[in-house]
């Protein structure tokens, strides 16, 4: 058997230097057979590990916490910096209260029924179900980047807020489930101010850091381009450590800091965003190949019965009970409330937290004797949701009526970076049949000479325009522009409806 831990370090970077590449084109291998990425690559670390072929030993659970910790604050910054603040703003009170409220009675029931299930005191019941009360953000923003259609009003936004929002709420229950454990004497009760003041810290910090940091971007004038990725992730740590020294949750002020530079203008926006999506993915093959390596294969038969129960329990009891609890009061009706609570997504946040109780372990195993038990539930509890709930989301909308065609969006062959050496924008305008220009030769439009239409996406290709060409209607026309002169030129391309503030499209939307 390999221990990796004790092998050479260029040894140990040959080998995760290769577990990468084997886990980056399992994504092709999966879209062969029909099976989600995400456990390719978990089968993968199977594979790898001590009972696999790889006979790789890895049961390092400190090491194990740092990477996972480390994954999470990259995969949740970089959901936030993709979030449209625009489609957060309408979701923002229920999703809120699902991201908090909803998750608290996700792990309160699910962990009271584990406590009967499994015969465990109250404590253990609900560390587990705190471990996998969240759902997961990468999953549900790659579920809808990989689909053709997509869903009606507000539930894309509703679920990707939610599900970008709600791990540090399932962060904090975990560890004050710990730490409840550990110390039986504290009150439970203390969690309702604990909670709000942590998130609150973290929010406060996030926006500060995230605000501020997209103006040193645009004032920095660094000699080297490659120093603004550095700052960015710089700012990942310095949002994630700061809130945490000041007693608020890292984990929500991450989110928070990518919100809000995401919906700000600086310099060198887009490369850092696609920067850091290379990040966010980097960091969940590692996490999913991590869960791979610690499980061991051998304990799982004697847990898959109760695993099942739990997953199944948590699918079709929990988290529609606390989806429909926390809407109560909102716009969505019934049906949609049922697409919600299927779109509850177990990945990345519960191969993470499900190692805090095995480090525990470790340290005071008199007290946490759940805690391999918690870990290898918490692998049937993934499997179940992204092998059921992610294949099946969107067939579900099917047969509820509520989606609808997505647009999909190719990449552009001419992306545009704003480095600060040109005020121009780039702007985006979806022409509709009714639209002004649908019909009309660009050299007709009467466009300002200032003004240059430099691409047009149509049917999923792009075309180098000229004056004579047509604009026809589905047509994506790319222009290039002076930020003043947008809303006059918004009349050209919208109909009275559509006209909102433009908003510049940045190659990332191409």
């Amino acid at each position: 058997m390999l221990d990796l831990a004790a092998s050479s370090l260029p040894f140990q970077y040959a080998v995760v230097a290769l577990l990468l590449f084997l886990g980056i084109f399992a994504s092709k291998i999966s879209s062969w057979v029909k099976i989600p990425t995400l456990l390719m690559i978990l089968f993968l670390g199977m594979l790898a590990g001590s009972e696999g072929i790889g006979k790789i030993r890895f049961d390092d659970y400190d090491a194990a916490v740092k990477i996972g910790t480390l994954g999470l604050i990259f995969i949740l910054f970089s959901g936030g910096y993709d979030t449209s603040w625009s489609s957060v703003r309408k979701v923002l009170v229920p999703g809120t209260i699902l991201s908090t409220f909803g998750v608290l009675l996700t792990a309160v029931l699910t962990g009271l029924f584990a406590a009967w299930l499994l015969d465990w005191n109250w404590r253990s019941g609900i560390l587990l179900g705190a471990v996998i009360s969240s759902t997961d953000a990468a999953a549900v923003f790659a579920l809808f980047r990989s689909q053709s259609s997509s869903l009606k009003g507000d539930l894309r936004p509703i679920l990707e807020y939610e599900s970008g929002s709600n791990d540090p709420m399932a962060t904090f229950l975990t560890l004050f489930m710990i730490d409840l454990m550990l110390d039986p004497s504290a009150s439970v009760f203390s969690i309702f101010y604990l909670m709000p003041l942590r998130i609150g810290v973290g929010t406060l910090v996030g926006f500060l850091i995230g605000r501020y940091v997209a103006r040193l971007m645009n004032h920095a004038k660094l000699d080297y381009d490659g120093l603004y990725y550095v700052i960015g992730i710089a700012t990942v740590f310095l949002a994630y450590g700061l809130s945490e020294l000041f007693a608020g949750n890292g984990f929500m002020a991450v989110y928070v800091c990518g919100l809000t530079m995401g919906n700000s203008r600086f310099l060198f926006k887009h490369g850092l965003g696609r920067f850091h999506d290379g990040i966010a993915w980097l960091m969940q093959v590692s996490l999913f190949l991590s869960l791979g390596l610690l499980v061991t294969p051998s304990q799982l038969p004697g847990i898959a019965l109760y695993g099942a129960v739990l997953a199944v329990f948590l699918m079709f009891a929990a988290r529609p009970v606390s989806v429909f609890v926390s809407l109560i009061g909102s716009s969505f009706n019934f049906r949609e409330k049922l697409l919600i609570s299927w779109g509850g997504i177990r990945g990345a946040a519960p191969i993470v937290l499900s190692i805090f109780p095995c480090l525990s372990f470790h340290k005071n195993p008199e007290l946490f004797t759940n805690a391999v038990e918690i870990f290898n539930l918490v692998f049937f509890v993934v499997i179940g949701s992204v092998l059921i709930q992610s294949k099946s989301l969107m067939k579900f909308a099917q047969w509820l009526d509520l989606d609808e065609a997505a647009r999909t969006k190719s990449r552009a062959p001419l992306e545009f970076e704003e480095t600060g050496l040109s005020s121009s924008r780039v702007y985006e305008f979806f022409i509709t049949e009714d639209s002004p220009a649908a019909g009309q030769a660009i050299k007709d439009l009467d466009l300002p000479e200032n003004v240059l239409v430099y691409l047009i996406r149509r049917d999923g290709l792009f075309i180098l325009p000229r004056g004579g060409t047509v604009i026809q209607p589905e047509d994506d026309v790319l222009l290039m522009m002076e930020p003043h002169i947008a809303s006059r030129i918004e009349s050209v391309f919208l109909t009275g409806d559509q006209i909102k503030k433009a908003e510049p499209a940045t190659a990332s939307c191409f």
